[in-house]
């Protein structure tokens, strides 16, 4: 045998592993990996240190060896490694990974080589987080996601095979019922947070804008003439004190939004007050004239619903009633998209389906209105429950041969209702990465 046939039979024998017996009786399986490197596991049978190495031959002909070794790496130093090379995101959603990986993920699993994160640590994990006993569904959810996008980053880097986050639906935020505002509680609100931030709550409510988009207004921004308004920046703050000023998080947030009518008179006085005469001047000030920081909006907040006794309404409900009352109105789903600044289609449909309870009451409506024309055919079907079919109390047409019917359970303004608020669940999503 010439020399380069015993270099190619040792090669043969290095790719294909190798088993041998210990002195402790266990046996040891030898297998080399694509990049040549040597990996050694013991076994109780040779059977199993056989089988072993033949699935390891499987995995490197489908493409799918991992490296057993690459994963002895602590989920602590990976997760480190992970969020300082996310050099995109926003200062915001970067402090919410920190808390979330300071408070709930490395406690539990910092220490632990990934590799030996099992489905089960995981799933009684999660289940201590979502318990009654734990921070809540919310965070839970949050959490899971962000452990979830860490360990897929994992598969990716091949250092392990597959992800141990198998728990379905674990990842979706079930948002609570928000109430929905009447226009008579967001005039009280307005009047009671006092003059200085009376424009906050009336444009957070009618134009449906966010509260670090209000906080980013300038005077440049508003187009009184025009009765328009322009999202160009918002303004955050942080835990730390730092605030953060930007561009809004998605290309649809930066948009146009025009003015009702009813609200130009209330901007321009706020202008003329409260705004410095500077292009760059910030819509909503201070006491001193400074730029209103967040947490002053807060306190505000806090004393004008209690005042009010709407102790049970947050600030970001008023965008929320505002995107309802604009679903009222019959706009479509990409004119509400439009409005409130949403990429995604989904967030408007939800604000339109929050109007089947005042659909309803049109098609009762309509049919009072026919049982009143026709009583003879209303007769023959089931009992109409509009005003204007009770026996006896039919309305008079008028001249024209109209009859004005009011429907039942209807107000003059827009009733407050609850719906589900997956539009708001959607834009709270932290920027974690969906599913």
């Amino acid at each position: 045998m010439t020399r380069d046939d015993l270099s190619r039979s040792r090669r043969r024998r290095r790719a294909s592993g190798g088993v041998d017996r210990l002195p402790s009786g266990r046996w040891r399986a030898r297998f080399y990996g694509p990049d040549a490197r040597r990996v050694a596991k013991t076994f109780r049978t040779k059977a199993d240190a056989d089988a072993w190495i033949a699935s390891q031959r499987v995995a490197v002909l489908e493409g799918r060896y991992v490296d057993p070794t690459a994963g002895r790496m602590s989920f602590g130093h990976f997760a480190k490694k992970w969020l300082d090379g996310r050099h995109d995101l926003r200062p915001k959603t970067r402090e919410l990974y920190e808390g979330l990986l300071r408070r709930w993920i490395v406690p539990e699993f910092g220490d632990i080589a990934i590799s030996r994160i099992q489905p089960g640590a995981v799933r009684d994990w999660y289940g201590r987080l979502a318990s009654p006993d734990g921070p809540g569904r919310s965070t839970a959810a949050k959490s899971y996601r962000l452990l979830r996008t860490i360990m897929r980053v994992a598969v990716a880097d091949e250092l392990i095979m597959r992800s141990p986050c198998t728990i379905k639906g674990a990842g979706i935020e079930h948002a609570q019922e928000r109430p929905v505002a009447t226009v008579a509680e967001v005039d009280a609100l307005s009047d009671a947070i006092g003059e200085r931030l009376r424009v906050a709550v009336l444009l957070a409510a009618w134009c449906g804008l966010r509260r670090g988009e209000l906080l980013g207004l300038e005077r440049r921004d508003i187009d009184i003439e025009g009765a328009v308004l322009r999202v160009e920046r918002t303004r955050q703050g942080l835990e730390n004190g730092q605030v953060v000023v930007g561009p809004p998080k998605t290309q649809a947030g930066r948009r146009s939004i025009s003015i009702p009518p009813h609200l130009v008179p209330a901007v321009a006085d706020h202008l003329d007050r409260f705004t410095g005469r500077g292009d760059d001047a910030p819509l909503l000030t201070g006491v001193k004239g400074g730029p209103l920081r967040a947490f002053m909006l807060h306190n505000a907040w806090e004393l004008a619903r209690a005042a009010v006794g709407l102790d049970h309404l947050h600030f970001h409900d008023l965008r929320h009633s505002g995107n309802t009352w604009a679903a009222t109105t019959g706009a479509s789903t990409r004119e509400l998209m439009v409005r409130m600044g949403h990429a995604s289609s989904l967030a408007a449909l939800r604000y339109q389906h929050a109007t089947r309870d005042r659909d309803r009451a049109i098609a009762e409506a309509l049919s009072a209105l026919a049982s009143a024309v026709y009583p003879a055919q209303a007769d023959k079907g089931a009992e109409p429950t509009g005003t204007a079919t009770k026996p006896g109390t039919e309305p008079e047409p008028d001249s024209l041969g109209h009859v004005r019917v009011t429907p039942p359970n209807s107000t003059a303004g827009l009733d407050t209702i609850n719906v589900p608020d997956q539009g708001e669940q959607l834009e709270r999503a932290t920027g974690i990465e969906p599913a």
